[in-house]
């Protein structure tokens, strides 16, 4: 699985979380403009933010990365 893939599976999680980017960004500790550039694949983010980002969108970061296929 490419970076470009595993970006946006990523994105699709986070928009069908239903969450505001906001509030996603106040969660896991970053700004929201750092949640708008994940959103359009500019950046992915770091280990520690991606684990929180996970487990606050109630996603396995086992999906995301294309180890599982849920």
């Amino acid at each position: 699985m490419e970076l470009k893939d595993i970006q946006q599976r990523l994105r699709q999680a986070i928009k069908q979380s239903g969450l505001q980017q906001n509030y996603i960004a106040k969660c896991v500790g970053v700004s929201a403009q750092t949640v708008s550039k994940y959103m359009r694949e500019d950046i992915f983010p770091a280990l520690d933010t991606f684990a929180k980002l996970c487990a606050l969108i109630d996603v396995s970061a086992d999906y995301i990365l294309g180890i599982s296929k849920n």
